[in-house]
């Protein structure tokens, strides 16, 4: 519905053009749309409508463009998408919604217009940006023509710009191939419902272009793209769960780069020691445990929020409160390559780096590496590159810098975890079952003195004698007496030790000097 000139009233008749408004927005509204809101509940799936009113505070979306209906399409109401302003845990966000009830969710010339101006604000006024996206992307019917195409939407400038400035989330709620997957790259945070898909292109191009006949799920679904590949941080199984874990996200993170962190009350002790800690982690190095066990021992009860848990799952990144300050953790997991890194966990590693640095959420490292991954394969898949990205991050980052080395500390791994004095680390403390070297004693042993061991009497007596007397040498109170840590604690005081660090650092560090450059390059 419309003011259309053959159905307005007469000019002084002001009420009954607004009856007319109201009419139009009851018109475009789910209640008005029965066929539609049953498809889509038929998909197990809300309306985006619903999906707003869950994701905000009660009552405070305000929409904007609800009367859009694109010249070409008058069945197209709001023109597929769904924007506006709300409020998540009481601060103020931009959303846009697809509404695939609207053909499909593409997107048409208006609702491009819709979604920048609501990008727009958020980069005007420092506020987040979510993306609920269930929709084919760009609408094919206005995209096979010259005229309109060749100027493009500039969407994707703005989410450079917004990129570290106001944090960006994507909710990926159904088909979502195209557009919407590249869109989602450059968010901080992206969850998938499973069931939905996201990739470069859809099962029906790929085969066209390649000859591929694959489906939807094996090339984009939830357990590729956030498993095997890790371009989804999360994936749940209901829209609810999806909605849930952006408001939770959200709330570890400034509105804005500008921003003190949202600190919280907490009721969870500064003081607290935890026995359990003295057992957690086996002295010998050849066990495995599960550090995720030793993080939730330490970090402010239930605030830990692992982001890619199925992804490189060799490292642990987690966002998490201590003493009610939210802080990015990064932890070797010994369960997975023995905590190793390679390429994968590089990625995941350093990328979340950039995001903590990004908006001053501080970095704490749990250590207990053996080093990089080695053979071939690793070469092939670029480790030296991508080893050297959370090295770059590393040495970018402003914000404060924890480690505690829990037991291995081997290595460039050793460095690249933030250990010892290499990006000057505002605490670096060790577990008396730390172990801080070069290498692996028993590797470095078979290299260095693989001769004279063969050449013994007894090799596998003099091999034992030459790896004990190495071991001598790199345990914790050597590292101490070196100073390359900053003090030897007791496992359970890991948290007091942490939450006091944290109270009396900086938010940033001065910046370095540095020559008169443009930027950094990144090696990846």
């Amino acid at each position: 519905m419309s003011l259309r000139a053959d159905a307005r009233p007469a000019p002084d008749d002001l009420r009954a053009r607004l009856d007319l408004v109201r009419a139009a927005k009851r018109a475009v509204g789910d209640a008005a749309r029965a066929e539609a809101l049953a498809r889509q509940r038929a998909r197990g799936k809300l309306t985006a409508r619903e999906r707003i009113a869950a994701l905000a505070d009660p009552g405070s979306f305000v929409e904007a463009g609800a009367l859009v209906r694109p010249r070409d399409q008058p069945d197209a109401p709001g023109d597929g998408v769904v924007t506006g302003s709300a409020r998540i845990g009481g601060r103020p966000v931009s959303i846009v919604a697809n509404d695939f009830s609207v053909m499909g969710g593409s997107s048409g010339e208006a609702g491009a217009r819709k979604t920048l101006r609501q990008t727009q604000a958020s980069l005007d006024h420092g506020i987040p940006y979510v993306s609920l996206l269930d929709g084919g992307g760009h609408r094919i019917q206005e995209g096979l023509d010259s005229r309109h195409f060749a100027a493009v939407s500039t969407n994707f400038q703005q989410l450079v710009d917004l990129s570290g400035w106001a944090p960006i989330c994507a909710a990926m709620m159904g088909s979502g191939f195209a557009g919407p997957s590249n869109m989602s790259a450059l968010a901080d945070f992206v969850v998938m419902v499973r069931g939905a898909t996201m990739g470069i292109a859809g099962p029906a191009l790929v085969k066209a272009a390649t000859g591929e006949d694959i489906d939807k799920e094996a090339l984009g679904g939830a357990a590729a793209q956030a498993d095997r590949h890790g371009i989804a941080d999360l994936a749940v199984d209901t829209d609810a769960e999806a909605l849930e874990a952006i408001r939770r996200f959200l709330s570890y993170f400034p509105s804005n780069a500008a921003e003190p962190l949202p600190i919280q009350p907490c009721d969870d002790p500064a003081d607290r020691r935890e026995e359990a800690l003295l057992d957690l982690v086996p002295a010998n190095t050849r066990r495995a445990y599960d550090v995720r066990k030793v993080l939730a021992a330490v970090a402010d009860r239930e605030s830990l929020f692992e982001l890619k848990p199925g992804y490189a799952r060799n490292v642990v990144t987690s966002l998490a409160r201590l003493g009610g300050r939210p802080v990015g953790i990064i932890a070797n997991q010994p369960l997975h390559l023995a905590g190793t890194l390679d390429s994968p966990a590089c990625e995941k590693a350093a990328h979340f780096i950039a995001l903590c640095d990004a908006f001053g959420l501080p970095l704490v490292f749990f250590v207990d590496i053996p080093g990089f991954l080695v053979g071939s394969p690793a070469e092939k898949s670029g480790l030296v590159r991508r080893s050297a990205r959370i090295i770059h991050e590393l040495g970018k980052a402003t914000v404060p810098r924890l480690s505690v080395v829990l037991r291995k500390g081997y290595g460039l791994g050793f460095i690249a975890m933030n250990g010892g004095r290499s990006f000057g680390a505002d605490l670096t403390v060790a577990w008396p079952s730390a172990e801080i070297c070069a290498m692996s004693i028993e590797g470095a042993t078979d290299v260095a003195f693989g001769r004279e061991i063969a050449a013994a009497p007894d090799p596998a007596a003099r091999r034992a004698e030459l790896i004990a007397g190495f071991r001598a040498r790199v345990g914790p109170l050597e590292a101490a007496e070196g100073f390359g840590v900053d003090d030897l604690i007791d496992p359970r005081d890991t948290r007091p030790v942490l939450v006091e660090a944290l109270s009396r650092l900086a938010p940033r560090r001065r910046g370095r000097a540095r020559p008169p450059k443009h930027r950094d390059i990144s090696p990846i």
